[in-house]
Order: structure tokens, then C-alpha cells, then sequence
């Protein structure tokens, strides 16, 4: 009984995962600020590491818990103005919490990669930091229901990558990498919440499990569709860096460090994922998904011959 009990407790506590990324990157200000010098940056390490264990754990649970039950979904309101209603909503199913647990276990297997490649680095505390805020924006995407959120998320993606890929920032080309990265998924997050903006005031709800609903019952131009489609792709496609958003890869990797581990594979699948939650709104529009059809086939093939190459 007491284990049932604890089981519910963590499947109705799910959205707490996100935070522990983000409470661990909290935890760890005193060491990467140089407040705390006397014992190294170890501890802030350890912190960080114990965080995501737990969300490791956590995600895991609940993941065998939801296995074969429906989705349900968690809404916490926010703002309610006149007619306008906005909330942010967590939806807990197999898919959903099968990609947290994705997330989190990447995200572990990445710092315990970079306690060995880290070791001797003046300023491991703050590259933890960073870990645990990416690892925090990545697991609420996993769970989002919300666009607003998942919008939000992928703004503090946006923030994080800039100040992973600049992180030994003592060098120039790591710096004009990092603001060349942050500049071009600029373009891509504009460009998506122009898009969501058209959604809301074409009445689509502002969650992914309303989307269905609304493209079986609405009924816009031809060129309507096209854009809305196209500008939704832009999001992921700069996030992810697929052509035409893919310039600043090559120079991202002048400063490697175990973050890439998680841009280059949990990311991308991310990337993946947010657009197929959006699958209602390409089927609006054959242009917009032969495009993501061809900039998507495109990335990979030219990925395949890269790699093909270089081995």
C-alpha cells in the first residue's frame, strides 16, 4: 500500500522534474560566482549530479507507472484577462515521460562524462550550472502540453546554448561562435512566435492536444497555411541547426566541451519532437510539409556523408 501510495505521489509530482536541473543550477551559484574558493568546485559538481540522478530516478518510476494508462494532463492557471485565458499545461503520458527520461538520463550520462574532462578546469562549477539549467529547459519541453511554455523553454535553450558554446569565453573565435550561434536562433525563435501568434488569433488553443481539433474544423487560405507551417518549422530547425539555420555549428564546435554531447543528439531529437507534436498543423499544408519533409531529409542525407567522409 505504501509503495502504491508513493508511486502516485511521484506521477502527480512529475512537473517537479524540470526543477530539480534548475534548483541544482541554483545550488551551485556559490562556486561558480567564486564565493566559495576554499573547497573547490567539487562540491557544486556533486550537487549537480545528485540532481540528476534524482530526476533520473523520478522519470523512471513514473514512466513504468503511466506505461499502458491514457495521457492526462496537468493545467496551472496563470493569466485571465477578459476573454483572454492563459495557462501552462503538463501532459503525463508514455511518450511524454519516455522522452523525460531520455533527457534525463543523457544528461546524467553527459556529467558523469565530464567529471574526467572536467576535472582539472578552473571553472567546473559553472559549466555544471549551465548543465543543470539546459538540463531543466529540456525536461519541461519533454512534458509540455503548453505552447506558451514550450515557447518559453525553448527561449531558455536559446540562452543556455549561447553560454555553453561561449563557456571558455577567454577565447575570441569561442566568442564570435556563441554570438553567432545566439543570433541565428534568434532568427528561427522570432520567426516561431510570429507563428503562434497567428495560431492564437486564428482561435487555435494555445496546447499541442487541442491542435487536432482545431485543423479538422478550420478553414484558411492556401497561403495562410504555408506560412504558419513554414514559421513553426523555423523554431526547431534554428535550435537544432538545419538548413538554412545551420552556419553556426561549425563554429560552435571551436570550444568543445561535454555540452555537446547533449546538443548534438538530445536536441535535435527534441527538435524532432516538438515538430511532430505539431503534425496537425503541417497537414494543413502540403507546401509547409514537403518542406519539412525536404529540409529534414536533406539535413540527414548531408549528415550521413559527413560522417561517411570523415571516417
Amino acid at each position: 500500500m505504501f509503495s502504491i501510495v508513493i508511486s502516485q505521489f511521484l506521477v502527480q509530482t512529475v512537473w517537479w522534474i524540470p526543477f530539480y536541473g534548475l534548483l541544482g543550477a541554483l545550488l551551485t551559484l556559490p562556486w561558480s560566482l567564486g564565493a566559495v574558493r576554499r573547497t573547490g568546485p567539487r562540491p557544486a559538481v556533486y550537487i549537480n549530479l545528485l540532481m540528476t540522478l534524482l530526476s533520473c530516478i523520478h522519470s523512471g518510476i513514473v514512466f513504468q507507472q503511466v506505461l499502458n494508462q491514457p495521457p492526462q494532463q496537468v493545467v496551472f492557471e496563470w493569466l485571465q484577462v477578459a476573454d483572454l485565458n492563459l495557462s501552462f499545461a503538463i501532459e503525463i503520458s508514455p511518450v511524454s515521460i519516455g522522452a523525460l527520461e531520455f533527457v534525463t538520463f543523457i544528461s546524467l550520462l553527459c556529467q558523469c562524462f565530464g567529471l574526467g574532462y572536467m576535472e582539472r578546469d578552473w571553472s567546473m562549477a559553472r559549466f555544471y550550472g549551465l548543465m543543470g539549467f539546459f538540463e531543466g529547459a529540456l525536461s519541461g519541453i519533454a512534458i509540455s502540453d503548453s505552447l506558451l511554455l514550450s515557447y518559453a523553454l525553448l527561449e531558455m535553450l536559446t540562452l543556455t546554448s549561447y553560454l555553453l558554446v561561449g563557456f571558455w569565453y577567454a577565447q575570441p573565435l569561442v566568442v564570435t561562435a556563441a554570438r553567432d550561434a545566439f543570433l541565428t536562433k534568434r532568427v528561427g525563435d522570432i520567426i516561431l512566435l510570429m507563428g503562434l501568434v497567428g495560431l492564437s488569433s486564428y482561435g487555435a488553443g494555445l496546447t499541442f492536444s487541442e491542435l487536432t481539433a482545431w485543423s479538422e474544423s478550420t478553414t484558411l487560405p492556401p497561403l495562410t497555411d504555408a506560412l504558419l507551417g513554414l514559421s513553426l518549422i523555423a523554431g526547431p530547425t534554428g535550435k537544432c541547426a538545419q538548413f538554412p539555420l545551420n552556419l553556426w555549428l561549425d563554429e560552435a564546435m571551436e570550444g568543445p566541451n561535454p555540452a555537446g554531447v547533449m546538443r548534438n543528439s538530445v536536441v535535435v531529437s527534441m527538435g524532432a519532437y516538438f515538430l511532430i507534436k505539431l503534425q496537425p498543423i503541417f497537414s494543413l499544408s502540403q507546401f509547409a510539409s514537403t518542406a519539412l519533409l525536404l529540409i529534414g531529409g536533406g539535413n540527414c542525407s548531408g549528415g550521413l556523408s559527413h560522417c561517411h567522409c570523415s571516417n
